[in-house]
């Protein structure tokens, strides 16, 4: 009786463990499914039409102003993890881009890159679009769509520099190139680039790809391999899309810079090509 009784004991001791386990386990990947959600690597698709909640304020105004259907369709689709790229389509409407557009017609000027000596910005045959910047937080249009990179992101604003617009002709290119520091005066200010958000405001007839030529993903497989052109090819590519936003990070989860985040801009073949390129940092980036 005793020796029963003991087995009694030790397995009505055991149920609860097992109760316990298993509530354990499905709270941890509850836990990891919400940070997927958070961060973007995972998303349910939305439907803004039938969820007003998910219809940025600017998309209801603007809409409402030219007649526009409100809703569109918004998801996300993993492109890479080296580099860790997400590409998030339809993040911004048709009236947002042709906003940004016509809010730098008349202050385009020929681009430029950051000299790594003296920090100022200095002309450059790798790079032969015109640019201009927005101010952060210039007007309503920009600001919300600033929410929206939070919203989305999940990066805090302030850690971002302002858009910079960019406008590509036939023949214009942005040679292959890291967005992160090698030097320590571009990092005096918000620390080093963590990521860059490049977001289509038009599409291209041919060419104009975001190419990433050290990703580490066998590029000929992709579905839309045979629609690149040829500098398209050489890596990794996003065609443009009007209204997507290509996220990228320039480094690691363990804070190392990635190399395989190199990335460029093939040359317009036919049309033009439009952007807006936002470069995050590690520490608010002070303006």
């Amino acid at each position: 009786m005793a020796r029963g009784s003991r087995h009694h004991r030790f397995f009505s001791s055991r149920k609860p463990l097992s109760y316990t386990l298993v509530f354990t386990v499905l709270l941890l990947l509850s836990v990891v499914f919400l940070m997927l959600l958070g961060l973007g690597i995972f998303s349910l698709p939305i439907d803004s039409g039938d969820s007003p909640k998910a219809t940025r304020r600017a998309d209801i105004e603007i809409s409402a102003a030219d007649g526009m259907p409100k809703g569109r369709k918004q998801w996300t689709e993993i492109l890479s993890w080296e580099p860790r790229a997400f590409i998030y389509h339809n993040f911004l409407s048709k009236e947002e881009c042709e906003y940004l557009i016509e809010l730098s017609k008349p202050h385009m000027a020929k681009s430029t890159v950051v000299d790594s000596t003296t920090g100022k910005s200095k002309d450059s045959r790798v790079r032969t679009s015109s640019g201009m910047f927005v101010k952060r937080g210039r007007d309503e249009v920009v600001r919300s769509i600033k929410s929206a990179m939070f919203l989305n992101f999940v990066l805090v604003t302030e850690h971002g520099e302002g858009l910079q617009i960019l406008h590509y002709e036939e023949g214009q290119k942005y040679e292959p190139h890291y967005d992160y520091f090698l030097d320590e005066f571009n990092t005096k200010n918000g620390g080093q680039r963590i990521a860059t958000i490049l977001m289509y405001l038009s599409d291209v007839e041919e060419g104009g790809e975001t190419v990433f030529p050290a990703a580490k993903v066998n590029s000929s497989s992709l579905p839309w391999y045979h629609e690149l052109s040829e500098c398209g090819k050489k890596g990794l590519s996003v065609k443009p899309k009007k209204g997507d936003a290509l996220l990228f990070w320039s480094m690691k989860p363990d804070a190392t810079l990635d190399p395989t985040s190199l990335h460029g801009g093939c040359p317009v073949i036919k049309g033009n090509k439009w952007s807006s390129t936002k470069w995050m940092h590690v520490n608010e980036y002070k303006v």
